[in-house]
């Protein structure tokens, strides 16, 4: 597999950071802290001289905020209305406004801007300085552009109380508040680094946490990944062998089959700053999500909206991406299943191909291999031939799915959703086949190294194993959370429960992870169907697969028996020992169980209840459901209603996370609706639920993308792992030689 080095200059020039003695004196002794920083900038200074630059809507504190963190760097501080514009004009800017009117303000204030030179200094711009395109690309290439995102509501509060009623681009019929959502755009097209700004927090607040946004701009060393097998002590000795995002992307699985995690955790957000996202849109909260977990230097935050728009922007049929709805009492479903593939997998199979695309060497070519129970196979097929032309031509995917082992529509989807660089090959086994062949693929150094000397062709996952698939997940989890917030459902920092439908573990992980990272989540329900093996270890602490056989069920999705992603999580409540989880899964793997200590398992069960649902249960609710509301579960919606009725306590509100659409499981559905004749065509079968007028509607993309199926055929292969490999080295052979 080719190593990927990335030149960023942040990296070059970056070796060292703060201790982690500094850091405590930060949170201990404010005093000290200035001091730090101030020593900290006398050997690290600001990337070649370059200004911090403060940007931001009028009402944000710029000015005040530049003046702290100058004082605290014992550096100039320019504000470019006051140093500047009116120094220029010899005149105020407001009255400048009003005598030469907005559109001919912005261009002088922008001549302005493309004079001004400074370096090593604080910078605050005006509110309209960035929507001068070639003022801000002059000012932005000698510094570090910081964005301060404060509140619309504050903002406006702000501006009224300094009796503000007119600022540049304002115009008749047009509001103040208008003009500040116009003006996001540019913004977040220029800033390099983004720092919250809740309602009550105090300017020297915000200074400091700009000081510490600067220092993790330039430490990009500090965000490295490690495998949830390596040992502290391999950690502290191969420097040289650290890998980052823009490496465990195209990675996937680590060397030595464990699996990536950041080596110093996930960022962690204050109340105040979730409190600030709550009117933000879905799109607007990712962004601000991904930009704190993924480093600048591996994706800029100008290149990271790009990706985001263009994931979310116009290929989810609900404007709101991931609206929570109202179930019952106190239950709320999180409906997951309005991308263009009917299920949860879009959020991140819609984003991940895009980053991946930009992470890799222009160089190389790539194969992205996936196994899927069902839905990511065509998730993972959509995303990656969304892609621009010249990426497909060097990046292909090829999907292994259990060929009798998921349902009738979502096969037909999987065929469906071929392209030119992407392929469906049906085994004659079960998933946890295709997910086991996959990483001994991973870990054949012989096989893989092959692979790029003969067709110069590397491999890369796209599974839930590969930790880029995880942080989409995480943004929606969150994103719930404050829909219910905002809708007046639960107060701020009040906690909620959340019910999963669970299989290879990595929706529940990305739950957990968000917990971690402040959502006040408080217990997270695992609900299987009737392949429970994650229901019994989270009871018992045993994982045991001896004498399991999976059992094909009606919720596909689940249909798991060996959980990758818990490994992920074992790692982290068994305080990151890469050892004791090394042991762990070997014993898995030889004797085909493990049994987690006293200790270990009381941490487990503080995050974690867990029950399942038999096939029987599983159809009643979906008739059930549908008999009192109108609504339609589908099967592994189903799951989780069921055991969140039986587990739930009832004292706070419980999110339901409803993984996919019922359109995709249609003959279950309707044996559900105790409809007698059901039609085997699936079109057919879609037209026939539709004529229930059911809330939500038939996924029409869904719809269509069956009608237009294309190539009916498809590949199948034996369950032979040599019999994969060979169907691998054929497809590079046609698509890339």
């Amino acid at each position: 597999m080719f190593h990927i080095i990335r030149h960023h200059p942040l990296r070059l020039l970056t070796q060292t950071s703060l201790s982690s003695t500094c850091l405590k004196l930060m949170l201990s002794r404010p005093d000290a802290f200035v001091q730090i920083w101030k020593s900290w900038f006398s050997s690290h200074p600001l990337v070649g001289n370059k200004n911090i630059i403060l940007m931001g809507p009028p009402g944000a504190g710029k000015t005040t905020v530049g003046r702290i963190v100058g004082q605290k760097l014992d550096c100039p501080v320019i504000d470019i209305d006051d140093d500047v514009l009116e120094t220029t004009w010899n005149m105020s800017v407001s009255e400048k406004l009003q005598d030469v009117g907005s559109e001919q303000f912005l261009e002088e204030e922008g001549k302005a801007l493309l004079k001004f030179s400074a370096s090593g200094s604080v910078v605050s711009l005006t509110g309209s300085n960035p929507m001068h395109a070639a003022g801000m690309q002059h000012v932005k290439t000698n510094g570090i552009v910081v964005y301060l995102d404060v509140p619309m509501a504050v903002i406006m509060s702000r501006l009224q109380s300094m009796k503000v009623d007119r600022i540049v681009g304002q115009s008749p019929g047009v509001s103040l508040k208008d003009i500040l959502q116009f003006r996001k755009q540019f913004y977040k097209r220029w800033h390099d680094i983004r720092v919250l700004c809740g309602g009550d927090i105090a300017a020297e607040v915000v200074a400091e946490k700009v000081l510490d946004a600067v220092k993790r701009y330039q430490n990009s060393e500090l965000e490295t990944f490690i495998s949830t097998r390596s040992g502290r002590s391999e950690r502290s000795m191969d420097k040289d062998s650290d890998k980052y995002f823009s490496d465990v992307i195209t990675e996937g699985l680590a060397p030595d089959g464990g699996l990536f995690v950041p080596e110093r955790g996930l960022p962690k957000f204050t109340a105040g700053e979730w409190q600030s996202l709550i009117e933000a849109t879905y799109i607007e909260r990712a962004q601000v999500i991904l930009e704190r977990c993924i480093h600048p230097a591996d994706i800029p935050a100008s290149k990271l909206a790009e990706i985001i728009e263009t994931a979310y922007g116009e290929n989810f049929t609900c404007s709101k991406i991931a609206p929570v709805r109202h179930l019952a009492g106190n239950q709320f479903l999180l409906e997951l299943f309005h991308g263009p593939t009917a299920s949860f997998k879009d959020f991140a199979l819609q984003l991940v191909p895009h980053m991946f695309a930009y992470c890799i060497p222009r160089s190389c070519n790539y194969l992205v291999l996936v196994a899927t129970s069902g839905d990511t196979g065509s998730a993972v097929l959509d995303g990656f031939s969304r892609l621009h032309d010249t990426d497909k031509e060097r990046i292909a995917v090829m999907n292994f799915f259990p060929e009798d082992g998921v349902s009738p529509i979502q096969k037909s989807q999987m065929i469906g959703c071929q392209k030119e660089n992407a392929w469906s090959v049906g085994v004659k086994s079960d998933f946890d086949f295709c997910q086991t062949a996959i990483k001994q693929i991973f870990t054949n150094s012989g096989y893989t190294g092959f692979l790029t000397v003969e067709y110069g062709t590397a491999l890369a996952a796209a599974n839930s194993i590969n930790w880029a698939r995880l942080l989409p997940q995480v943004v929606y989890h969150a994103s719930a959370y404050l829909d219910l917030v905002h809708q007046g459902i639960v107060p701020s920092g009040s906690p909620v429960d959340v019910c999963i439908p669970t299989g290879n573990f990595g929706n529940i992980l990305a739950a957990l992870y968000a917990k971690m990272m402040g959502v006040p989540i408080r217990k997270c329900i695992c609900a299987s169907n009737e392949n429970n093996v994650l229901t019994d270890f989270i009871r018992t602490g045993v994982y045991d697969l001896r004498e399991r056989k999976l059992i094909p069920t009606s919720s596909p999705a689940v249909d798991i028996l060996k959980s990758s992603n818990l490994e992920r999580y074992l790692y982290m409540i068994a305080n990151e020992d890469g050892q004791l989880v090394t042991q762990l899964y070997n014993q898995l793997e030889n004797q085909g169980h493990f049994q987690l200590g006293k200790d270990l398992l009381g941490k487990l069960q503080q995050d974690l209840v867990a029950g399942w649902c038999s096939e029987e249960d599983c159809l009643a609710a979906i008739h059930s459901v549908y008999s009192t509301t109108g609504y339609i579960l589908d099967t592994h919606t189903a799951v989780a209603k069921v055991v969140a009725d039986r587990l739930q306590d009832r004292s706070c509100p419980i999110i339901i996370s409803s993984t996919a659409h019922y359109s995709k499981f249609a003959p279950a559905i309707l044996r559900a609706l105790r409809i007698a004749e059901i039609n085997q065509n699936p079109v057919s079968q879609l037209h026939l639920l539709s004529s229930y007028s059911p809330l939500p509607p038939v996924h029409w993309g869904l719809l269509e993308t069956l009608k237009k199926r294309g190539n009916e055929d498809h590949q199948v292969c034996a369950a032979d792992l040599s019999v994969l490999m060979s169907h691998i080295e054929t497809l590079i052979q046609s698509h890339f030689m």
